[in-house]
């Protein structure tokens, strides 16, 4: 895997390197700005991209921008992104689109470091990660006339894994129930979001994280 690393802080950048060179993950480019990072991308084609979101020059969502960016122009690299606090209206941003090979992580996340090589490589290989606490945060706002009023709370809480990219066999462990009870609940979370079966039950999943963080 070849890495793109963005992030104006030199520190920050510099640990990523250390921690994907560590994982034996190659680190292609580093970036400080997103006008850098979209060339470095442009350059070297990376699988990855690790992007932070507040960047130079306004240090506002100019990387949220360049990821944007980076998906329209070069779908086939995946992007982590990166975030000091939680931003709902940047992770439903981001994930408003195509969610495949996308991740929005929180910056402390990166302290654990199993945790940030995992999710590297869940997302750089097509999934999609959000971090615990965006999950957390946006169903602690979930409204009455919320579509995912019509869920149980076990099924909010299914949802809620599901959208940190968790699979069925991880959330029947996490909750420590059978996977046939996980396969019912997420067919149920389908069935009341009103996403009807096709012949992309993956696609039917992404729907259904990308309702639940628009909600």
């Amino acid at each position: 895997m070849r890495v793109v690393i963005a992030d104006d802080s030199v520190l920050l950048r510099e640990g990523i390197a250390r921690l994907l060179a560590e994982g034996g993950i190659e680190v292609a480019a580093r970036a400080g700005d997103a006008e850098s990072l979209l060339h470095a991308v442009e350059v070297e084609r990376p699988d990855l991209a690790v992007i932070d979101v507040r960047m130079p020059p306004g240090h506002r969502d100019e990387g949220l921008r360049a990821a944007i960016e980076i998906r329209r122009r070069w779908p086939a690299v995946a992007l982590l992104v990166l975030s000091q606090f939680v931003e709902e209206r940047y992770a439903a941003e981001l994930l408003s689109a195509e969610t495949s090979g996308v991740g929005y992580l929180l910056k402390d996340r990166v302290a654990d470091v199993a945790e940030f090589l995992d999710a590297v490589e869940r997302v750089a290989d097509g999934g999609t990660v959000i971090d615990p606490d965006v999950v957390r945060q946006l169903l602690a706002r979930t409204h009455r006339t919320n579509p995912l009023a019509r869920l149980t709370p076990r099924e909010k809480e299914v949802l809620g894994l599901m959208a940190e990219g968790r699979s069925n066999s991880a959330i029947a462990e996490r909750l420590v129930v059978s996977a046939g009870a996980v396969e019912k609940h997420v067919s149920n979370i389908f069935m009341k979001l009103d996403l009807p079966p096709d012949d992309e039950r993956h696609q039917r999943r992404v729907m259904a994280v990308v309702h639940y963080l628009n909600s």
